[in-house]
């Protein structure tokens, strides 16, 4: 008997480290310490310490079931995107710059080419939000995950000066919401996902017009990553006030996590394209709109508040990072909540 009969393959793992070295690699900023293989990451705060007040921010996050449709698809390249994504775009909501990144993969089986498949999805979401991927684990675990399945978790660590910190304390009534586009579901709701599509490869493989898409390539579109869109707006000279990343609990939930107790928002829904993709939700489920609107991001990946009179420079600054931002409703005086009409 030994490790490798009772299901844990070592020499596996030392040929996934190997594997996704050059996906690492590509991800490093200079403040990195440390080389891939070490005990722990050290990153160098020097270039910080110019700041009044610099405050760590973190966030950690994981992919939740819409792991399942990679499984089904046998597609696992885009899917560390989405890790990174949760967790990044969270720092972003706080006003930091995300520094690096550490991911933790639970397998069943360790196939180095599938790891190193998920490892350079990871390091793509890195090299987007300009995060160095510091370290991981991958933890083979056979009889606790089954042979072709895993799960995928990450944290990231961020940086801001205190004084710059978006925490919804200077929002007043007028002020004017913005809200970025989505790329789709992105990473929350996926339960109810697949409780209304059909989850076989005949289905996921079907390809429908609306969608420009097979419906599986459509639902496994990765999680936008919005640092460089906010980063644009604060390097415009404009102050967030307020900013919400719409994950799980849809508006209902995230929104009234950005405002003050007296403040109330209020959203437009037909100010924004929503994306096909949830219209056939609320046609092939059957579902109530609230439900929509409560689970899932319909089209707005992040909605942030700015003062009226820079609505149109915050519209130049986002859209010169690529992204495509609507002006989707404003600010109110009243209990702290959201109406979305």
């Amino acid at each position: 008997m030994d490790y490798k009969i009772a299901g844990v393959d070592i020499e596996a793992g030392y040929k996934s480290v190997e594997l996704i070295k050059k996906h690492v690699q590509e991800t490093m900023r200079p403040e990195v310490l440390t080389n891939l293989g070490g005990f722990s990451g050290a990153f160098s705060m020097e270039k910080f310490k110019n700041m009044e007040k610099p405050v760590l921010v973190s966030g950690t996050d994981g992919v939740g079931t819409k792991l399942k449709l990679a499984f089904l698809m046998d597609k696992h390249d885009t899917i560390g995107i989405d890790c990174v994504a949760m967790c990044v775009n969270d720092i972003a909501c706080a006003g930091g710059e995300p520094l690096f990144f550490l991911d933790y993969i639970a397998c069943g089986k360790n196939e180095p080419e599938k790891i190193a498949s998920i490892v350079s999805g990871v390091a793509d979401g890195c090299k987007q939000a300009g995060a160095a991927l510091i370290g991981g684990e991958t933890a083979e675990m056979p009889g606790f995950y089954s042979a072709d399945e895993y799960d995928l978790a990450g944290f990231a660590v961020g940086v801001v000066d205190e004084k710059d910190l978006i925490t919804g304390k200077d929002l007043t009534p007028g002020d004017v919401l913005i809200g970025m586009a989505s790329s789709g579901v992105h990473s929350n709701g996926f339960s109810l996902v697949r409780s209304v599509f059909k989850m076989d490869l005949d289905s996921l493989n079907t390809y429908y017009d609306n969608l420009q898409a097979g419906l599986g390539e459509a639902l496994l579109t990765p999680t936008k990553i919005y640092v460089k869109a906010l980063r644009s707006v604060k390097e415009a000279g404009i102050t967030i006030k307020a900013c919400s990343h719409i994950t799980g609990g849809g508006f209902y939930e995230n929104v009234p996590r950005m405002l003050r107790e007296d403040t109330h928002a209020v959203i437009y829904k037909n100010s924004y394209p929503i994306p096909p993709i949830f219209n056939m939700l609320l046609a092939d489920g059957d579902l109530d709109e609230k439900v929509m609107y409560d689970t899932f991001n319909m089209g707005l990946g992040m909605v942030f508040a700015v003062d009226k009179d820079y609505v149109d420079k915050t519209m130049e600054a986002v859209r010169t990072a690529g992204e495509e931002p609507y002006v989707v409703g404003q600010i109110e005086a009243g209990e702290k909540g959201v109406t979305l009409c």
